[in-house]
């Protein structure tokens, strides 16, 4: 049996959604935790199974884990024992790799399995290496394992080749203890940097520049526990506004940092989107006809990567030719596949896609092949005539907390069944 996600499509959402913590940060905010030499407390968690499997590598390596309330964990390292992370938990998402850059800090040693994620091509993490070996580390990879180990970090100049998020993260956590300055160059200048640099300088980290291409680490002897609330998801704030685009009467989007989507908010507006933009909210009112626009994913602060597949399900309602062109993972175009099985006009190319609309969208089965695909499909289920049946749901619960609780409350026809393999 297989759990599956159904949407009747054609019905008009009405409400107020709240945007849940950030994703991308909590999973690299609970690794960074064990840094500390005390209690940390971490408020606006998601209810993603990342958090749960996040949860269960810092049990193995003994450390308490207390969830309060739904959104709230206590992550206390007191009684922390290093041990090799070769379990399974460890391939069952990307950011476990997050607990190289915290265990090497910390320890000056980490074994761990390669980390898993959803498959967007090569997302290799040799810069995350290269950046521990300028600290001083030595890097064995055997059997499936990464050791890195270092008698001694000491602060260095790090040049990033690409301006990648993870590595940026992961230098940063492994440096925090390390002798002298570490200047990473290039640095990637997400939010959810930003987000981690300030837990760590709650505990007593001396961490400048997160937000800009150049940050500075001063080395620093001991961290302490601290309080932390994370930033909401810019992601999810931009799937439900893109949803509200596509079948919403009047839609409030609360829990936002409009800052975080201003890429999504101008193309929207060239799209001929009704919204008005609030201080942490934006409102979303039914639009008349849309226009198609061109869109070519960029780091942040450019267009996100991660938008680009929602988007492209609101695309096949605009009039016109849209263009999607992706820059920073070529292969991502498996949504358009499953769209074309609902009735989108899509031509694929290498690297991009042209959408041709207005198209009407018609009730199938498709599949979620990785997060940010399943939204696509969820936004385009909603759009559709008929049932869309999506497969593969554990890849949309992965990265979307209770998403199908909040569209039930905007309107939505969603439900769960399940259906023979």
């Amino acid at each position: 049996m297989e759990e599956v996600m159904k949407i009747e499509g054609g019905h008009l959402l009405e409400g107020e959604v709240t945007i849940s913590g950030a994703k991308n940060a909590t999973v690299a905010l609970i690794p960074a935790a064990v840094l500390a030499n005390g209690p940390v407390t971490i408020v606006g968690i998601p209810q993603i199974a990342d958090v749960e499997s996040l949860a269960n590598i810092l049990r193995l390596l003994n450390v308490e884990v207390t969830e309060v309330a739904q959104d709230h964990l206590i992550i206390d390292p007191t009684h922390m024992v290093n041990v090799d992370l070769d379990n399974d938990i460890v391939t069952k998402l990307r950011a476990s790799y997050y607990f190289m850059g915290a265990l090497l800090g910390k320890y000056g040693h980490v074994r761990i399995r390669m980390p898993g994620g959803c498959y967007l091509g090569p997302r290799p993490i040799d810069l995350h290496l290269k950046g521990f070996e300028a600290l001083g580390a030595d890097v064995v990879y055997e059997k499936g394992c990464y050791t890195v180990s270092a008698k001694k970090l000491k602060g260095a100049k790090i040049f990033l080749d690409i301006a990648s998020v993870g590595a940026t993260i992961n230098i940063m956590m492994a440096s925090v203890y390390a002798e002298g300055r570490t200047t990473i160059e290039n640095a990637a200048k997400e939010p959810e940097i930003i987000d981690v640099a300030t837990l760590l300088n709650k505990m007593g980290a001396r961490i400048r520049g997160a937000g800009t291409n150049v940050i500075t680490i001063d080395g620093v002897r001991s961290l302490t526990g601290c309080f932390h609330e994370i930033i909401p998801d810019r992601i999810e704030a931009g799937t439900f506004i893109i949803i509200a685009a596509a079948m919403a009467k009047r839609m409030v989007v609360s829990n936002i940092i409009p800052q975080h989507l201003e890429s999504l908010l101008s193309k929207l507006q060239e799209m001929g989107v009704k919204m008005e933009v609030g201080i942490d909210k934006v409102v979303i009112e039914q639009s008349g006809k849309l226009r198609g626009v061109d869109v070519t994913t960029r780091p942040y602060p450019g267009f996100a990567t991660d938008l680009q597949q929602p988007l492209t399900a609101l695309m096949t309602s605009a009039e016109g030719e849209s263009r999607v062109s992706e820059t920073i993972y070529m292969e991502r175009f498996k949504h358009c596949l499953e769209l074309q099985k609902m009735g989108a006009d899509i031509e694929l190319f290498n690297g991009s896609a042209v959408i041709k609309g207005p198209t009407h969208l018609y009730g199938s089965k498709v599949s979620a092949t990785d997060l940010r695909c399943g939204a696509a499909m969820v936004i385009a289920g909603l759009m559709a005539e008929g049932v869309t049946e999506i497969h593969n749901v554990y890849h949309i619960d992965r990265g979307y907390s209770e998403i199908d609780r909040k569209l039930q409350t905007l309107g939505a026809k969603i439900w769960r069944e399940n259906v023979q393999d």
